[in-house]
């Protein structure tokens, strides 16, 4: 039995990871300033004999470094994690997803026990450009400040492998959706507002013409990657795609949801907005031989898993 930290462990990804964590009979320290994460997302397992729920902000070194001190593995999720806020809202942003980034590692490197830092990353490093998929190897071409901020994490991540002994993985998420994400926040990501919408029989919001597309990870499939991150022996010091390596439009995408939540509502165009980009698709082969990674669910059993999800929280 091992002993992790999730970092914004009550958000959508943190909280399907320690759901699974526990289920394995992990034991997990859930540290989250439940500014975006919420209590309600961890409350099928708040009386699980084998979690400690922590508030704390990662801009605290001193909070950090008392909650990293006996664990195994960090897994950082913590982050603000919107392209439109980091516009508006740079320097905090900065500050939370930069400098909280390094505080973490910090603290991992002052425990003398912690194995392996996994950071969660964006694919929104690749920025606009044309070449699809985008591999690893590509240059960075940051569009946002979210953005740069996660090309940060990763430097320092890489860093601290390299300079000083802590090993870490940085996984580069695609479009992650799923059950628990939240669709009211101003920021919220495009399958929680459509389906929210579209079950609500409103017009689902597309920016652009539609034409744009994603390459959709469900967070089951993200879930695992972690997990194989955690342990992958060849992985130290590497940044990794995580996606499911195909892609859909965002008028597709919506079109779908319509078909699946039985529902016939025709979305509503708006002018693209500032940091968006075009087009987006993984190459995942580096996932697959350093981590053993293989999608597990497609995007549109994911979808079908999803609207199911939101169907039964709004009866």
């Amino acid at each position: 039995m091992a002993k992790y930290l999730v970092t914004g462990g009550a958000g959508f990804i943190g909280s399907n990871l320690v759901t699974r964590l526990l289920e394995l009979g992990e034991t997990v320290v859930v540290f989250d300033d439940f500014s975006t994460g919420t209590r309600r997302n961890l409350e099928d397992v708040a009386d699980h004999a084998a979690i400690d729920i922590v508030e704390g902000d990662v801009r605290d070194p001193a909070a950090l470094k008392r909650v990293a001190r006996k664990v195994d593995y960090v897994v950082h999720l913590a982050a603000l994690a919107s392209v439109l806020r980091s516009m508006k809202d740079p320097v905090t942003v900065n500050e939370v997803n930069v400098v909280g980034t390094l505080n973490v590692l910090l603290a991992a490197q002052g425990s003398g026990r912690v194995k392996r830092v996994v950071y969660a990353s964006s694919s929104s490093a690749y920025g606009d450009s044309p070449s699809l998929p985008k591999v690893e190897t590509m240059q960075n071409n940051p569009l946002s400040p979210y953005a740069v901020s996660k090309i940060a994490g990763e430097d320092y991540c890489r860093m601290f492998t390299n300079s000083l002994g802590v090993e870490t993985v940085s996984l580069r998420f695609f479009n992650v959706f799923g059950p628990r994400q939240n669709p009211a926040s101003q920021y919220a990501a495009v399958v929680p507002r459509f389906v929210s919408a579209i079950l609500k029989g409103k017009t689902p919001v597309v920016y652009g013409d539609g034409k744009q597309t994603r390459d959709f990870t469900y967070v089951d499939n993200v879930v695992d990657a972690v997990m194989l991150a955690c342990q992958a022996p060849k992985a130290a010091g590497e940044v990794i795609n995580i996606a499911c390596g195909s892609r859909v439009t965002i008028e597709g995408l919506a079109r779908f949801i319509c078909g699946v939540a039985g529902r016939d509502v025709e979305p509503k165009f708006e002018k693209s907005r500032a940091g968006d980009v075009r087009h987006s698709l993984a190459d995942i082969r580096k996932a697959q031989e350093l981590l053993g990674y293989r999608p597990r669910v497609g995007i549109e059993d994911g979808l079908r898993l999803t609207v199911e999800w939101y169907q039964n929280r709004l009866r």
